[in-house]
């Protein structure tokens, strides 16, 4: 690794604490602060925090590791409430390079890196050079991760893993599987290898070992089993090593780890020779036919402090030397035509290109009044600028240098003012609205668009209920059920939105809409549906009192104040929802169902009522080979 020519901000995110480091050169790490996570609002203030405390120097790149999948520019933590938009954190705090990636991610790449000193093997067999690596990590929740060899570097596996389905091997096993079915449908072995997951099985080794259980936590639980004070406790540890034996087994031979199988997290290293041992190891190599197999692939705990801080910072170094590489070869493609073509430009037009050059990324988020300004020229020389690059105009050629600054095309809100130009508001328009779909397709959760439309499906009657601006978005999606010739109403106006909502009955959905969630007529509605034992889908913000109350949620999640302007972002997200929904429930439907006579409607509403009046039928949109899913989106006219 190169020299810094500046500290690197480090931080690795977890549910209850927040780490923080300045890394002053490779590997050398300083100003380590844990900050507790509940004594700060979100992310971008336990951040602004440490770096109040630390002397800044200047710092112009940092890397996070967050116990989270990381996919795309939105950030939501699982197990916490924070929040954040990546490009939007990087510009606050005022850095060139933000990288934020899963920390289980962050603590392969440390692998390789490692100093001897750094692990503790557990059992025998040797690592092969260069060859593929497993993690595994018990703490809040069961880490997963590969690392697998490319070229001179490493690639590392973003894996879910932990939440594969957990298989008993012997009765004690059975009794835990059994007992735990109580409390999960599934039970995979993140829930039972974990903090909550040694709580769950001290529960279930006390009902095994016909005990009364106290209520302990696990740290709690771990303490009496090392110290040998309590026997359920003695059980509970001696059990949880046994099947990370079990877990680290399977990762062997899934991924074919001949490099080892290294155990991080919070639990395992401080189990200290405990661990050393516990029957993990002989668990680990009980794998019938496979035995000898796995008999020689290592096993190490990663003792190292700072790991997933090395890990961190390999990637952010990697990162750089992409950007650098990109930048100096040409790779990115408008700079290297900027260069190229400098010589050639009027010398105004060569103002705006070393103004470009030198401050890429600042160009990215500033309005072209400001770009003239930084570099003495008229507005008109910077559209005449970005065109003699072949791009359109400025918004053009601001998605290409986005693209080849980062791989990707960065889009963030933008505050309309009154010294934007026609063409400066159109585009903030646009970018905002774009920038608020991306990042409500970034908190789509899989699941719980299945449960949604399961309950549409199999809804006797659906109802749609809306206040105030939203009541278009209500409109809008009764037009489009009762087009796939499903019962359904909307209802805007609140007197009539309680008496329909003590009309429903169980089997019956009422889809509630609302920006805030916080609306006192919709809470009302909510509760009245409740009472009579219909379902309630809602469309609305994240950790809002209506989002609380419902069967099924599809967060829409926007930064408009709708207190103090009218909803326009807003109010598109919910409509894009609805048509999700509308899809969804389409493509679903039984075929017997999806041919469905009702009438289509035309540019002419004369000539649709003689249809229906004569009688003359036609097909309901539908999803078949000569219907188009376009028609399931259409607007009413």
């Amino acid at each position: 690794m190169r020299d810094f020519d500046s500290p690197r901000l480090m931080a690795d995110i977890g549910s209850t604490f927040a780490r923080f480091a300045l890394e002053t050169a490779p590997g050398e790490f300083e100003h380590i602060v844990s900050l507790r996570c509940d004594e700060h609002a979100d992310f971008h203030a336990a951040v602004r925090a440490y770096m109040d405390q630390v002397p800044q120097a200047g710092i112009a790149h940092a890397a996070v590791a967050i116990a989270n999948p990381v996919d795309g520019d939105r950030v939501r933590m699982t197990n916490y409430h924070w929040s954040f938009s990546i490009e939007e954190t990087r510009q606050q705090l005022g850095l060139e390079t933000l990288v934020v990636v899963n920390d289980f991610t962050a603590l392969a790449m440390a692998l390789p890196r490692l100093r001897s000193s750094e692990l503790r093997q557990v059992g025998g067999g040797e690592a092969r050079a260069h060859s593929v690596m497993g993690l595994l990590g018990a703490g809040s929740g069961l880490g997963v991760s590969g690392l697998i060899p490319a070229g001179e570097g490493w690639v590392s596996l973003g894996s879910e893993g932990g939440h594969s389905t957990f298989a008993p091997r012997d009765d004690r096993e059975i009794a835990l599987l059994r007992f735990a079915w109580n409390e999960f449908e599934h039970v995979s072995f993140e829930r039972l290898l974990s903090g909550p997951g040694l709580e769950l099985m001290y529960r279930a080794m006390a009902a095994y070992l016909r005990r009364p259980p106290e209520t302990l936590t696990a740290p709690e639980i771990t303490a009496r089993a090392l110290e040998g004070s309590d026997l359920v406790c003695g059980e509970t540890l001696e059990l949880f090593c046994t099947l990370m034996g079990t877990a680290a087994a399977n990762l062997a031979v899934t991924l074919g780890a001949h490099g080892g199988i290294y155990l991080g997290g919070g639990i395992i290293p401080r189990l200290g020779e405990y661990f050393d041992r516990s029957r993990f190891r002989e668990r680990f190599e009980d794998k019938g036919r496979f035995s000898d197999y796995v008999s020689a692939i290592p096993t190490f705990v990663v003792t190292a402090e700072h790991a997933t801080f090395t890990g961190t910072s390999a990637i952010l170094e990697a990162q750089l030397r992409s950007l650098q590489s990109s930048s100096s070869s040409g790779t990115s493609a408008i700079l290297g035509q900027i260069r190229r073509a400098r010589d050639n430009l009027s010398p105004a037009e060569q103002r705006v290109a070393d103004h470009v050059l030198a401050h890429s990324r600042k160009v990215l988020n500033d309005p072209i009044a400001e770009i003239a300004k930084a570099a003495n020229v008229s507005q008109p020389t910077v559209i005449r600028f970005c065109r003699s690059l072949g791009c359109e105009g400025l918004s053009d050629f601001k998605l290409r240098l986005a693209s080849g600054l980062t791989g990707t095309v960065p889009v963030s809100h933008t505050q309309v003012t009154q010294d934007d130009s026609m063409v400066e508001l159109g585009e903030k328009v646009l970018g905002n609205t774009a920038s608020a779909i991306l990042q409500v397709r970034s908190q789509l959760n899989r699941d719980m668009i299945d449960r949604s439309i399961e309950l549409l499906l199999g809804a006797a009657r659906i109802e749609f209920f809306a206040v105030g601006h939203y009541g278009v978005v209500a409109q809008d999606a009764q037009f489009k059920f009762l087009r796939l010739g499903m019962a359904c109403n909307a209802y805007v106006e609140p007197r009539l939105q309680l008496l329909a909502a003590q009309t429903l009955r169980a089997g019956d959905v009422a889809v509630l809409i609302s920006g805030s969630g916080k609306v006192p007529e919709l809470i009302a509605v909510a509760d009245a549906v409740k009472e009579r034992g219909a379902s309630i889908l809602a469309i609305t913000a994240s950790q809002s009192p209506l989002a609380k109350k419902a069967d099924a949620l599809l967060i829409v999640d926007h930064v408009e104040d709708v207190a103090t302007h009218m909803p326009m972002i807003s109010r598109i997200l919910h409509l894009l929802v609805i048509d999700m929904m509308a899809v969804g429930v389409a493509m679903r439907r039984d075929p017997a169902h999806q041919a469905i006579d009702m009438p289509t409607l035309t540019a002419d509403p004369e000539s649709d009522l003689r249809d229906a009046q004569s009688g003359l039928r036609h097909t309901a949109p539908g999803v078949s080979l000569v219907t188009p899913l376009a028609n399931l989106t259409a607007h009413s006219r």
